[in-house]
Order: C-alpha cells, then structure tokens, then sequence
C-alpha cells in the first residue's frame, strides 16, 4: 500500500490479479480491497471502494481507489478531464525510432484487443502518449511512457505500431510469452490532486522482483511481480464468499 485515509486507497497491483469481478474463481483487487477495509475498520454491512481507472490483468502498479462517492465523483472527473498524469515504464522488442516522440494513432476495439486503424479510415478514438528511451541493451529497450488519453490496451497497441510490441505481450505481436501470463509493462508513477484536500500527491512503485531490467537502486524493499509469487510466498487470498458477502 502507498496511500490510505477517509476518501483515497492506492495500492500496488501485482500482474495476474484483475481489478473487478470475472469470472467466478478469480480474486479481483476491487473485492479484495473492501475486504481488508472492512476487517480493518471492523465495518457493519456494506464497504465502498470505487474504481477510478483500471489497470490490465497482465499489468503491474500504481492504483488508486477511492473510498467515498464524492472522491469517486472527483477523482474520475481528474482522469476524464486529464487533470492526473499517469506514467509508465516498459520493456519491449528492439529499439525505438527515436529515442523520444509522440504517439498519436486511432485504435478501434476488435473483440477484447485494440489495433490501430489507418489514419484515412475516419474509424476509432484518438489515443496519444509521449515516451523516451531510458535504457537500452541488446535485442531490447527500456522506455518511459507517458499517458495523454486513456483507451483500451493504448500503450500495448501503439508501442507495437512503432515496431516495438512490449516483452511477454503475444496478444500484441510479442516474439515470447513471459510466465504466468505477465507482460512488461508496470504503471511506475501515479499524480493527482487529493479529492477533498485539494492536495498534489505523487506516487512511485519501485520495481517489482523479476522484472526484467536491472534495478537501479539495488535491492532495496520491492513488491513481487506476479499474483502467483504472492501466492508461492504464502499469500493466502479470501475465500470468495467473504467478498461475495460484500
């Protein structure tokens, strides 16, 4: 956990673990956080914690969630409006063009995937984010990305448009899966302005172990990657009845 108070959550979500309710025998990070609200406050009846932006299944980081309607109301007005900043760091295939650019592609859903449509075709939504490569080694590169709109999949499918489709993402032209289904790709820093303090607050998620770069600052205290590494490290997750219940 990076933050926690009457109105605002944010957690780190491991790669493999879903944000909202699916299909019946997985855990999601929305049931599980009203879990732990609730047996940490020792709450009667029902728990709020309303999603404000989602992350992939395969993809690990910063989540915010909020715990009252009225942070929901604003925090989802931040992320509507562009007032939150939301960056990313990838490995992927190859090396950029250039070493820094703008990404500007209309993406059109096909089934639970986007792919980027011809410019000329008048199909889609506009997605656009920013990167610049911060590492590079042989076969490989590390970039930053920064989010300016928020579609489905958009830094997955642009990245791969560029010729540089992201480590572990076979969905999206990888040459190689990864295990347990991750891709690398981790939601690194999360800004945005507190949704009753009016507050500027930044959040960082180091590194998680395994990840597939070296980490800059040493070993240090770093989250697992993955769901199941959790879970080989003795997690134990509610049974679903305790968040069914909810």
């Amino acid at each position: 956990m990076f933050y926690e108070d009457n109105h605002l959550l944010v957690l780190y979500k491991p790669a493999g673990l879903i944000m909202q309710r699916g299909p019946a025998d997985k855990a999601n990070l929305m049931d599980l956080a009203k879990v732990w609200i609730k047996a940490r406050y020792d709450k009667p009846g029902r728990v709020f914690a309303g999603m404000v932006h989602r992350l992939d299944g395969p993809v690990a980081g910063v989540v915010a969630l909020a715990r009252t309607s009225k942070a929901a109301s604003r925090l989802s007005a931040q992320f509507r409006e562009g007032g939150i900043t939301k960056t990313y760091l990838a490995v992927v295939q190859g090396r950029p063009p250039q070493t820094s650019g703008r990404l500007v592609h209309q993406l059109v859903r096909e089934g639970r995937l986007s792919r980027v449509a011809a410019p000329d075709r008048g199909q889609g939504q506009t997605a656009s984010l920013t990167y610049r490569q911060v590492g590079g080694g042989e076969n490989q590169s590390l970039l930053e990305v920064t989010l300016e709109t928020g579609r489905r999949h958009q830094i997955r499918a642009q990245l791969a448009a560029m010729g540089c489709p992201i480590r572990g993402d076979r969905s999206y032209g990888a040459r190689e899966a990864l295990p347990e289904g991750r891709i690398a790709l981790l939601a690194v820093r999360l800004v945005l302005t507190h949704p009753t303090r009016g507050l500027a607050l930044t959040f960082e998620s180091p590194w998680p172990r395994e990840w597939p770069w070296p980490y800059p600052d040493g070993e240090g205290q770093r989250p697992l990657w993955t769901l199941d590494a959790y879970r080989r490290h003795g997690l134990v997750l509610p049974e679903r009845a305790a968040w069914e219940a909810l």
